[in-house]
């Protein structure tokens, strides 16, 4: 005990000592406040009576918290002003490019975002070329911060993304001859952009660096507002194509009347731009999903910064399909039966028959509802399961667990909104007719269900894992060790890994409810994401929240309400396999 207190007063001394050009201590009162309280921490029991476990870690983690105050400094104040600033900027830009009569048009919106994605390139050079190879500059890694599988999906989106950017350039050039050359120029350099950052962030998504902390953190805002400036953009093109109509007529679906993408009096120079065109569409979902998955990782590297991470040894968690059964196969068997229902309903919704476009919304209210319900009733026994269970809770600090609680709770706004703004519509037009009873049941379960789910998420998210609860039953109690698991260790250096070779027992049975619950909702909320993500619109297709709000008021709450609730989806089922893992 005694060496490890040394080891860390060295490395407190070596870092408080050691000045970086962006790092100097000056005569300001909260340098003389870190420095009073790196005195009082001097003040440790006596080697002759060692000190105990928790108030070892009480003095790690006050000296964390004292060596991260020394490194934020004004970096902090002057990353998030940067932040706010461009972000609105960014907005008013797409908020008025979305619009051809203002003076405002998308080739200036499309100047803005090239000249802050090669900003944001600069940056990612410099880090990569010069700031990351320095000595000490990254002195600890988080273990939390970009997962496998996380960046396994950031690379997914980021390549569908590209072949988005493919089939813009394809379409711009076509229309070379009589429209700005920016509309080429951008998916080039979006293209360029995704390159840089999806390696960016797989290789330095999980560093604390220590080294040029202001500029680093202004850089990493830069990302973040960048990407979230793309992303405003795309929901923002997506939007208008799905809900433009020139024309307003409540009785005719919103998708005959989608925008030509103001190609009127420009025509294309080649065939093949139509095809094109309708392809790029159908890839805004994945882009979108890139620019908020890359926003999130920037933002965690943010919070990094200058941190001080505990040496945790490492516990391999591994992915054990073979643990579950029931919930996978009724997730598959709910895909399959959305897709199916998605595609009647796409197709039937276009007719010019009201009868076949009412029979569209009667099997997508219909499929929608049975989807929650199950969520609701899964999600139901998770939670009973959650109270029956003795792990304890988290309390070690970890910003992408805090990221991805904000988020879900952030995010399940929109549909929150959009779920209430229905209820609150056909209540108080007294609407009557099978059709509102089944969009006001799919509204009222809608907000039943993501409660439950964010609710079993979060809690998911704060318990301790099972297989760290197995390593402490067994290093307590030798019996249960030989009667649970047989354990090898392996040595490498100073750290040590414990895999759990055999079992001669399956998993309890409330870890196996909890996976099957997990594997479950994960399916389901995959499909409740592709079906919007990919044009489903029964908020304008059905006609009782347009004559209610009328369309002006509706087409807002639907645009801002929906990319959020779209977003939730994909988000939740990230959250909800690291859940299934920890489980």
């Amino acid at each position: 005990m005694k060496t490890v207190a040394q080891q860390m007063f060295r490395t407190c001394n070596k870092l408080f000592t050691r000045k970086t050009p962006n790092d100097v201590l000056e005569a300001h009162p909260s340098n003389i406040e870190t420095a009073a309280q790196m005195e009082n921490i001097q003040h440790l029991p006596s080697p002759s009576r060692p000190p105990s476990d928790e108030t070892v870690r009480d003095i790690i983690h006050h000296v964390e918290a004292v060596m991260e105050r020394a490194h934020h400094g004004g970096g902090w104040l002057l990353s998030g002003i940067i932040c706010i600033n461009i972000l609105i900027l960014g907005c008013a830009l797409v908020s008025g490019s979305a619009f051809n009569n203002v003076a405002i048009t998308p080739v200036h919106r499309q100047i803005f975002l090239i000249i802050l994605l090669l900003l944001t390139m600069l940056w990612m050079l410099f880090y990569t070329v010069f700031t990351f190879r320095k000595d000490q500059a990254v002195l600890f890694k988080d273990s939390h911060a970009g997962p496998v599988w996380l960046r396994v999906g950031l690379v997914l989106f980021g390549l569908l993304s590209f072949l988005m950017d493919i089939f813009k350039i394809a379409t711009y050039v076509g229309y070379l001859h009589c429209d700005s050359a920016v509309k080429v120029a951008f998916p080039v350099v979006q293209a360029v952009f995704l390159f840089f950052q999806t390696y960016f962030l797989w290789i330095h998504a999980k560093d604390c660096v220590q080294l040029h902390t202001n500029f680093t953190r202004c850089g990493l805002t830069l990302t973040l507002s960048t990407n979230l400036v793309v992303w405003m953009a795309a929901v923002t093109e997506e939007s208008l194509h799905q809900t433009e109509i020139p024309d307003l007529n409540v009785t005719v679906s919103h998708k005959m009347y989608r925008a030509s993408y103001g190609y009127k009096k420009c025509k294309c120079s080649h065939s093949a731009c139509d095809t094109f065109k309708e392809a790029f569409y159908y890839l805004y979902p994945f882009n979108i999903e890139y620019s908020l998955f890359a926003s999130a990782m920037a933002y965690v590297m943010w919070k990094n910064v200058g941190r001080l991470v505990e040496d945790h040894s490492h516990h391999n968690v591994k992915f054990r399909p073979k643990d579950v059964c029931l919930g996978p196969v009724t997730g598959i068997l709910l895909v399959v039966a959305g897709l199916v229902t998605f595609i009647v309903y796409e197709t039937y919704i276009l007719e010019e028959e009201e009868e076949k476009r009412n029979k569209a919304l009667l099997i997508h209210f219909i499929m929608n509802i049975v989807i929650v319900s199950l969520m609701c009733i899964s999600t139901v026994v998770g939670c009973i399961v959650y109270r029956l269970d003795h792990r304890e809770h988290v309390s070690e600090k970890n910003p992408t667990r805090s990221l991805d609680v904000g988020l879900l709770v952030g995010a399940s706004m929109g549909q929150f909104i959009i779920s209430y703004f229905t209820i609150v519509a056909v209540v108080a037009t007294g609407a009557r007719g099978y059709l509102n009873a089944l969009n006001l049941s799919w509204a009222i379960l809608t907000v039943l269900q993501v409660g439950l789910q964010n609710y079993f998420i979060i809690e998911g998210l704060h318990r301790e894992p099972f297989h760290v609860m197995q390593e402490d039953a067994l290093h307590t109690n030798a019996h249960a060790f030989q009667e649970h698991a047989e354990m090898s260790i392996v040595v490498e250096g100073n750290k040590s890994s414990y895999f759990l070779t055999s079992s001669p027992r399956k998993p309890s049975l409330k870890r196996k409810v909890l996976k099957e619950v997990c594997a479950f909702l994960l399916l389901a909320n995959v499909i409740l994401w592709i079906m919007p993500a990919f044009g489903a619109r029964p908020q304008f297709d059905h006609s009782i929240e347009i004559k209610f709000y009328k369309f002006t008021m509706w087409a807002a709450v639907v645009n801002i309400g929906l990319p959020f609730g779209i977003f939730y989806r994909m988000h939740s089922v990230a959250s909800l396999f690291e859940v299934y893992l920890i489980s």
